[in-house]
C-alpha cells in the first residue's frame, strides 16, 4: 500500500500569516505559553503530546488500543458499552483487540495518519487490571514502533506494583484517574473495589483506593515519569472538594490536571445516568477550572475520548481501521516511519513560523483610535470567541461544517493582551445535506445555545442564514481570518471590536426560543 499524504494541508512557513495583529511574547499571552513554567526536559517531553500539551493538540494526532476488558473497581458514571460507534465517551470501544492485533492496527494507523505521534492503552477496563495484555502491547510497540510515545491511564488501584514494569517499557506518560481524596466521598463516587481477590465496598475500599492512587502517583514522580491527573467534576459529590485534589496531587509531583465533565445521560445506563444526576454547565465546569488553577497546569482541551479513539482530538476515525480492512493492507513499516518523520518536520516549521509571527506582529492597546477617541482602559473587558478549525492551529473551517468550536477568550490591561483557551463545546452539523437539512433551523439554534458567553465566531466562511441568526442572538461573526493561526486571528477581532467601542458593555446575552 502506498502511503498517503496528509489529510489537511499544513500551513507552510512561508504562509503562515503574520500581519493579523497578533501579539508578542511579552505582549500576548498563549496556549502555546501555558507550559512555559515546566523544566526543559519536561516541555521537550510534552512538546508534541496532544493530549498533555494543548498547543500540540492543533498539530498531532492520538491513538487508543482497546486491549484491556476487565476493571478492578466500580464507578458511578462507568457503563462499559461496546458496538456504539456514535458515541465519545471513555470506555466505549468497536473492537476488543489482542494485543498482536492492537500492534498489527497501530503500525497501519501510524503509516495512514504519519502526523500521530501518541499511542495510548486506556481501556475499555483499566489496562493495569489486565497487565499482561497492556505489557505485551507495549514491548511490541517499543520495538515495531519507537518513535511513537506511549501512555496508559489508569485508576490507580494496581498501579504501584506495575511502576517498575511502566518504567521498563519506557512508558514516560501517565494518566491517573483521581476523583478525591477524601473515603467518604469516595463512597459516593465506587461503590466497590475488587481488591487482594475480594470485593471491598464502600469506605473502606474507597480508602484502599484512594492510598493506592496516592502512593502511585508519588512512585511515578520520583521516578521521573509524567503524571496527569483525570478528575471527573460530579456536581454535588465532588465539585467543591476538587479544588484539594488539585492540591494534593500537585504537591506530590503531578505536573497537569484534568478536570472534565461527567457523562452522565440515562441512555448511558449508568448508575449516574438512571438516577438522574446531572452534569455540570459550561460555565460551572470553568469556573473550577479556574479555581484549581492557581500556579497548576490545567488541561481544558480534553475530549474525553472513546478507549478506541483514532486521530486528532476532536475526531474518530476509527472505522478506516477496524480489523479486516487493517488486514488487507500492505503496510512498508520502514517508508511510513521515514514519512513520520518528515511530517514531523514540517509541522515543527509551521509552529515556529507561527510563533515567529506572533513575536513580529504586536500592536499596543494604546494605539488604537475608538470612534470617540478616548484612552484605552487600564482593563478591557474580556471577551469569548467560538473558532472553527479542523487542527493545524489555524481557522480553516466552514461554520456549517463544525461538529465542535473551540472557545478562546481575550482580556487586555494596558498594553498586555493575553489570548487563552477556555474548552471545546460540541455541536451538531448545521447541514450535512440530503434530508436532514430539514432540521438545520433547530440544529442552528441549538449550536447558538451551546456557545451561549461567547462575543463572536471566527470560521472560514459562513452562509447568509447563520450570519444573520448569530447577529440577531447577540454574536459577532467573521470569516476574514481564514487559514490564520488561531490566537493571532482571535488577538485581531478582540482589538478590532475594543477600537469600535463594542467590547465597553458584557456582550449580549443568547436568548433563543426552541
Amino acid at each position: 500500500m502506498a502511503l498517503v499524504a496528509l489529510d489537511r494541508p499544513l500551513p507552510t512557513p512561508a504562509a503562515t500569516p503574520g500581519a493579523s495583529g497578533g501579539c508578542s511574547a511579552g505582549g500576548c499571552g498563549s496556549s502555546a505559553d501555558k507550559l512555559a513554567q515546566l523544566p526543559e526536559h519536561i516541555r521537550a517531553k510534552v512538546h508534541n503530546h496532544p493530549c498533555f500539551s494543548e498547543e500540540a493538540h492543533h498539530h498531532y494526532a492520538r491513538m487508543h488500543v482497546a486491549v484491556a476488558p476487565a476493571c478492578n473497581i466500580q464507578c458511578h458514571y462507568c457503563n462499559r458499552k461496546y458496538d456504539c460507534s456514535n458515541e465519545s465517551r471513555p470506555g466505549v470501544v468497536s473492537e476488543l483487540l489482542t494485543p498482536e492485533q492492537a500492534v498489527k492496527k497501530t503500525l497501519a494507523v501510524a503509516a495512514e495518519i504519519p502526523q500521530m505521534t501518541v499511542l495510548g492503552i486506556a481501556g475499555p477496563g483499566d489496562p493495569l487490571a489486565n497487565p499482561e495484555r497492556t505489557l505485551a502491547t507495549f514491548r511490541a510497540l517499543s520495538k515495531n514502533a519507537p518513535d511513537i510515545k506511549l501512555c496508559v491511564s489508569t485508576n490507580g488501584l494496581a498501579l504501584p506494583e506495575l511502576v517498575g514494569e511502566i518504567c521498563e517499557h519506557n512508558i514516560d506518560h501517565v494518566t491517573i484517574t483521581i476523583n478525591c481524596v477524601d473515603p467518604e466521598i469516595g463512597a459516593k463516587i465506587y461503590p466497590w473495589i475488587f481488591w487482594n481477590n475480594r470485593r471491598i465496598m464502600g469506605m473502606k475500599g474507597a480508602r484502599i483506593l484512594i492510598e493506592q492512587q496516592q502512593k502511585g502517583l508519588q512512585m511515578l514522580c520520583d521516578r521521573g515519569v509524567l503524571v496527569k491527573v483525570n478528575s471527573v467534576l460530579i456536581p454535588g459529590v465532588n465539585d467543591q472538594h476538587l479544588k484539594e485534589v488539585s492540591r494534593v496531587v500537585k504537591a506530590k509531583g503531578a505536573f497537569l490536571h484534568n478536570v472534565m465533565p461527567l457523562i452522565a445521560e440515562p441512555e448511558h445506563g449508568s448508575f449516574y445516568g438512571l438516577m438522574g444526576q446531572r452534569g455540570p454547565s459550561d460555565e460551572e465546569l470553568q469556573a473550577l477550572q479556574d479555581e484549581c488553577a492557581g500556579d497548576m497546569a490545567m488541561m481544558r482541551h480534553c475530549r474525553q475520548c472513546r478507549a478506541d479513539a483514532v486521530g486528532m482530538l476532536g475526531e474518530d476515525r476509527g472505522a478506516e481501521f477496524t480489523l479486516d480492512k487493517v488486514a488487507a493492507m500492505d503496510i512498508d513499516y520502514e517508508a511510513a516511519m521515514k514519512r513520520r518523520a518528515e511530517v514531523r518536520a514540517v509541522i515543527e516549521a509551521s509552529r515556529a513560523a507561527q510563533q515567529q509571527g506572533r513575536s513580529q506582529t504586536f500592536i499596543p492597546i494604546t494605539s488604537l483610535k475608538r470612534k470617540k477617541p478616548q484612552p484605552a482602559p487600564a482593563a478591557s473587558p474580556a471577551a469569548r470567541f467560538a473558532v472553527a478549525t479542523t487542527g493545524g492551529g489555524v481557522i480553516d473551517q466552514h461554520f456549517g461544517q463544525a461538529r465542535e468550536f473551540l472557545v478562546y477568550e481575550a482580556t487586555a490591561a494596558g498594553n498586555d493582551l493575553d489570548v487563552r483557551f477556555l474548552a471545546a463545546r460540541k455541536v451538531d452539523l448545521y447541514c450535512s445535506g440530503g434530508d436532514t437539512c430539514g432540521d438545520a433551523e433547530d440544529r442552528l439554534a441549538k449550536t447558538i445555545r451551546t456557545l451561549e458567553g461567547c462575543t463572536g465566531v471566527l470560521c472560514s466562511r459562513i452562509g447568509f442564514e447563520p450570519w444573520e441568526r448569530l447577529e440577531a442572538a447577540g454574536l459577532v461573526p467573521n470569516g476574514e481570518h481564514a487559514m490564520e493561526p488561531i490566537e493571532d486571528a482571535v488577538a485581531a477581532v478582540y482589538r478590532e471590536l475594543l477600537a469600535e467601542g463594542r467590547l465597553d458593555a458584557p456582550a449580549k446575552a443568547v436568548a433563543l426560543s426552541a
